[in-house]
């Protein structure tokens, strides 16, 4: 069964799973991006450039994988379009590292058009192992009503 605009509730607040971010993902997103900046893939490099202990894992990977991460109460969501994302990279996140994402219904708008559906705001925080927010924003998304 499907969650429809009107069944979701401003102030409620979903946690995913976690999953450990591997040096294997950091490669692999390296190669798939082009993103082969040193801070991601260049161990030396990192620690002698850096206050880092080691290379880090790219923030839209982590992004991206917060994503994958996602609650199975969203799941249920009608989303009818993902329309907006923001994050801002607060913490690194290094190989090892394990990151859950949080939502909290923010806020919804109906459609001026079909008031059954509509946009939902969703705050958006990620956090490790040791409860420390490495990156916070939010979602909007376009979300089907009964028909």
């Amino acid at each position: 069964m499907q969650t429809v605009f009107n069944d979701i509730e401003e102030g409620a607040v979903f946690v995913s799973a976690g999953r450990t971010v591997t040096e294997a993902d950091i490669v692999n997103f390296a190669g798939l991006s082009g993103d082969f900046n040193p801070l991601h893939t260049d161990e030396e490099w990192v620690r002698a450039n850096t206050k880092f202990p080691s290379r880090i894992a790219h923030g839209l990977l982590i992004h991206s994988i917060g994503e994958g991460l996602t609650c199975k109460e969203l799941l249920t969501w009608k989303i009818l379009a993902f329309l907006e994302t923001q994050r801002k990279m607060l913490l690194p996140v290094l190989p090892g590292d394990r990151i859950s994402q949080r939502y909290t219904v923010k806020s919804k708008r109906p459609s001026s058009k079909d008031p059954s559906r509509g946009v939902v705001e969703v705050e958006v925080t990620i956090t490790n192992q040791r409860g420390e927010v490495v990156q916070d924003g939010y979602n909007k998304y376009l979300i089907g009503g009964n028909n």
